[in-house]
């Protein structure tokens, strides 16, 4: 296994956690800023108040982005076992 085909799959796993984890940061991030924004109008400075609506959106994308997720997680790993014996050279 040389140096090209070890950086190759580092960064295809890399581009992998970004696509997956992508999706579910996003809603959070978006999420979080629209409570801020309203606890920013409305005054009201309660720490925990942003924890159910985060809770409640990164559930939400689960089950909208699951199965995509699921299925890119399942895609890399059978490319990554069906050419684990041209990696041993």
């Amino acid at each position: 296994m040389n140096e090209a085909v070890v950086l190759g799959l580092a960064r295809e796993a890399l581009w992998v956690a970004f696509m997956v984890g992508g999706p579910i940061l996003a809603i959070s991030l978006v999420v979080g800023l629209v409570v801020s924004v309203i606890q920013a109008v409305t005054q009201v400075n309660e720490m925990t108040l942003t924890f159910v609506p985060k809770l409640v959106g990164v559930f939400v994308g689960m089950l909208l982005f699951g199965p995509w997720m699921l299925e890119t997680l399942v895609g890399f790993s059978q490319t990554l076992f069906a050419n684990m014996a041209s990696y041993g050279h």
